[in-house]
């Protein structure tokens, strides 16, 4: 069986599958997407955990990013931002029964900061319980943004039960309005109420998850009542819902960018001609209309109109320019053959780009970018791969390009994101591989301690320009979050910062 008749297959079992599932029960939300929560460490799956509001964190998000309460009720630095005092929310105990204590809040963290996270772990010097509901934290460095750490999945505050030898996860024990009943990794994860919440009390008494792997395959279950709320659609299935009077569809802009990751070790993105020539030959406009049918969302930088002080207001839109391109690549002494590719010393310009599955729009717009680069003379090969694929790339070396879906706001404040992927050569995961650019470098270190507003938004503007100009990564789109409801959910809100499902705030009609 060859590979399309094989995907064929799949997706007519995955269709049958789901029309012939049984309705949601009584008092039941089904909700539906494309993530995986491969197992409880939070380290690696707890964005699924917030999301379906069984753990928690210090320090919640509201949806234009401003920090709130969440455990914690409120947070002060000293002069130099290097302690941190946090007063923790009265009254909160565990879906074990157990009350949280500074002593646990410590303890969850002294764990959580002996695993990857999207930051710095090794920031806090130090950890103390100072009463019972007050933490005190001392940082090895003077740090604005350490409170937007806090909100992270990575961070969330389990209970000292969770834990077992080695501070494996047992069984995975929180604060949110839910609490897991079942977990069958990676498909499913169960959940009923937490009657002893301390916050408002939710009205639906069970959720339950349920992976998706295909977009088609999320919209029939919504389409058919097998689900309830079903998330990451691609442009075809939200054309197809878009006319169900059962089903609601929401568009909601996150600050989330869709953007082409480059490995500048290559000799031939090395160059900055390279990297503009490559931005220039993109078709945005075409991509934003013609792939994702949502106009408007072309990206002329790497964060999107959401973003604050971060967006520069002033970029000019972005426009394709393929005899602009063609110039800039003969410049850097690519010429083209007679076989249509750019060659410099007799090696071909070609490039591979590896893209996943998860955004069910990546691959159709790689294969766009293929076709774009093809009419400037670059060669591009696009493989499908796992997400994990772009991090274990970046770290080994082998990852020449990558198209990704790069979230930013998974910390709030985005200088926390930018010290943690553009202050070394070495870039993050998700960020810049193998770039150096001390001005940027140095103005991003300044920011973590700067206390002045003015001088902060200035020094952002500049370093942000550097970083336009000089293309480490090259932004696509920005990001439009593609959601489909029930008519029999009520009260449904799509949070732009992807940290909840708020289904604690939803309600079911019966």
């Amino acid at each position: 069986m060859n590979s399309v008749k094989r995907w064929l297959t799949i997706l007519m079992a995955c269709l049958f599958a789901a029309a012939c599932a049984p309705a949601p029960p009584e008092n039941t939300i089904i909700i539906s997407g494309p993530f995986e929560p491969v197992n409880q460490d939070t380290a690696t799956a707890g964005y699924i955990f917030t999301r379906m509001q069984i753990i928690e964190t210090l320090v919640d998000v509201d949806d234009e990013g401003n920090l709130t309460p969440g455990l914690a009720i409120n947070w002060h630095p000293d002069e130099s931002f290097t302690q941190w005092h946090f007063e923790l929310r009265p009254d909160v105990y565990f879906h074990d029964g157990q009350p949280m204590t500074a002593q646990s809040v410590v303890n969850s963290l002294r764990v959580a900061m002996g695993k990857p996270a999207p930051f710095n772990t090794r920031l806090i010097k130090h950890a103390e319980a100072l009463s019972e509901r007050e933490v005190l934290f001392t940082l090895t460095e003077p740090f604005r943004p350490f409170p937007s750490l806090l909100s992270n999945y990575t961070t969330a505050i389990l209970s000292p039960a969770t834990f077992g030898t080695f501070n494996r996860i047992k069984s995975l024990i929180g604060t949110g309005p839910y609490q897991i009943e079942d977990f069958e990794p990676p498909h499913n994860i169960k959940a009923r109420r937490f009657d002893n919440y301390w916050g408002e009390p939710a009205t639906i008494e069970k959720a339950e998850y349920i992976t998706g792997h295909r977009s088609e395959t999320r919209a029939l279950m919504v389409r058919t009542g097998q689900a309830d709320i079903v998330y990451n659609l691609d442009p075809s299935a939200v054309s197809s819902l878009s006319t169900n009077p059962d089903v609601k569809v929401f568009s909601t802009p996150i600050p989330r960018t869709t953007q082409i990751k480059l490995n500048l070790a290559l000799p031939s993105l090395s160059d900055p001609k390279v990297r503009q020539a490559l931005s220039l030959a993109l078709d945005r406009t075409g991509i934003a209309e013609g792939i994702l049918r949502v106009p408007g969302v072309e990206a002329n930088q790497l964060f999107g109109p959401t973003m604050g002080v971060w967006h520069l207001a002033t970029a000019p839109t972005p426009t394709q320019q393929l005899d602009r391109a063609r110039q800039l690549l003969d410049d850097a002494g690519w010429h083209e053959g007679d076989d249509g590719i750019r060659y410099r010393n007799h090696h071909p310009l070609e490039l591979e780009m590896i893209t996943y599955a998860n955004r069910p729009e990546l691959i159709v717009i790689a294969t766009a970018i293929q076709d774009q680069w093809a009419q400037i003379g670059v060669n591009l090969n696009v493989e499908m791969e796992n997400a994990s694929a772009i991090p274990s790339g970046h770290h080994d070396g082998t990852l020449q390009t990558a198209l990704m879906a790069r979230n930013y706001a998974n910390i709030p404040d985005p200088l926390g994101i930018m010290l943690a992927d553009f202050t070394s050569e070495q870039g993050g995961d998700w960020g810049p591989m193998n770039w150096s650019n001390p001005d940027v470098f140095s103005g991003l270190n300044e920011l973590a301690e700067e206390t002045d507003d003015a001088a902060y938004q200035r020094t952002v503007t500049q370093v942000m320009t550097a970083i336009q100009n000089d293309l480490p990564l090259i932004p696509v789109v920005f990001y439009v979050q593609q959601s489909a409801v029930s008519a029999r959910v009520k009260g449904f809100s799509f949070d732009p910062y992807e940290r909840s499902f708020r289904i604690s705030t939803m309600q079911l009609e019966q």
